[in-house]
């Protein structure tokens, strides 16, 4: 009686587990599903009007490889193989790519390639993956050798460029038996870490630069103005993905999951009652600010893989947990077709250029706000994933 008494409460404990990965498993499929029926082809992703190399068609790209792989529908790797297999001309070269451009956000789309290259068993693609690698062995460094996120913004380091090239990296150095771009991925993050954190918040400043020229930039410290939710998603991510392919007796592993823990620790501070985020993260209260998509799927994804991997202590959980609620009930509406749409998510973020953006509240809340994003919705399926492991 008492074994039968335990095998009934295994019972319930695996329905209870089921459901919940069913549940967000839904999610993920749905939501992959409706991206591909919203944009039929990959380029298209994030509202694309042509073909191009670029780091959103990269990023959802790499969540609909995710689903393929919980899935095994091969219909998730044929659109992001179709539109890999037109970027990439038969000699390996980028359409419309120059590498002497320096856009340190030319490299995210290059992490596709690894599982392409393997199904496919294609030369073009590993030839493309070694293009890319060119670009970083000349890309323009700070002194402190962290690559400029753009050769047109001289001296800058931005929170963005650490995921769009870190993951690669390291990737690359794992599969490819290249240790020292292992040790760049990580020394990008913990140098990164020393020019963008607050001292008194924690949290992290959109950019740093070096040369302290820029308008926006502080002029004792290099810092931009203010903590832009979606820059600090760039960098948790990167920190999750990068560990993927760091040895665990790498000497400064410990050093990068010391900081995923301080920022995890943080974070649920500015967090809202609703499970999200705002657009500057530190000023919900502020008129014009906003819950914000991206920011918020950033986080759901990094809380839970980090859990998940074990950088984290289970209790952080809950915090993705309480995002995915949020997204869920507050910010996904359903269409008529039963397509599913992720509203509030800013179209873009940046600083300098023409017009200049010099980084402030008043900038960041004057950006176009859109749904289905790719910088949200890629995230929002990846994170669903993870909370469905």
């Amino acid at each position: 009686m008492k074994k039968a008494g335990i095998l009934f409460c295994c019972f319930v404990l695996f329905l209870q587990t089921g459901f919940s990965q069913s549940k967000n498993d839904k999610w993920s499929v749905r939501f992959a599903d409706s991206e591909m029926k919203r944009f039929p082809e990959a380029w298209q992703l994030d509202y694309g009007t042509r073909y191009v190399w670029s780091y959103p068609q990269g990023l959802g790209c790499c969540a609909l490889l995710k689903i393929w792989h919980d899935t095994g529908d091969n219909k998730y790797y044929d659109y992001v193989f179709r539109w890999a297999d037109h970027m990439v001309q038969p000699d390996g070269s980028i359409l419309h790519y120059k590498t002497t451009d320096y856009n340190i956000d030319f490299i995210n789309a290059g992490k596709i390639l690894f599982e392409i290259y393997d199904y496919s068993g294609q030369q073009k693609f590993r030839i493309t993956m070694d293009t890319l690698l060119s670009q970083l062995d000349k890309h323009p460094q700070t002194t402190d050798s962290v690559f400029w996120h753009k050769k047109i913004y001289p001296h800058q380091i931005w929170l963005d460029g650490i995921y769009m090239a870190g993951p690669y990296m390291a990737q690359y150095g794992k599969l490819y038996h290249r240790p020292d771009l292992i040790d760049k991925a990580i020394h990008e993050v913990l140098v990164t870490y020393k020019h963008t954190v607050d001292p008194k918040t924690g949290l992290l400043y959109h950019a740093y630069d070096e040369s302290r020229q820029q308008q926006w930039a502080n002029k004792t410290t290099g810092q931009s103005p203010n903590f832009w939710g979606r820059a600090i998603g760039w960098y948790f991510m990167a920190m999750v993905d990068i560990l993927d392919f760091v040895p665990e007796n790498h000497p400064h592993r410990k050093d990068v999951i010391d900081i995923i823990n301080k920022l995890a620790s943080v974070l649920p501070k500015y967090q809202d009652k609703t499970g999200l985020w705002y657009q500057v993260i530190d000023q919900g209260t502020r008129k014009g600010n906003y819950l914000e998509a991206s920011a918020s799927s950033m986080f759901m994804y990094s809380y839970a893989k980090a859990v998940n991997k074990g950088y984290l202590p289970k209790k952080y959980r809950k915090v993705a947990e309480k995002a995915f609620n949020g997204l869920t009930t507050k910010l996904i509406k359903v269409n008529e077709d039963g397509t599913l749409n992720l509203t509030q998510c800013c179209s873009v973020g940046g600083l300098g250029g023409k017009p200049y953006r010099d980084g402030s509240f008043e900038y960041y809340i004057s950006e176009k706000i859109r749904d289905n994003d790719t910088k949200a919705t890629g995230p929002f399926i990846m994170g669903c994933l993870e909370l469905g492991k």
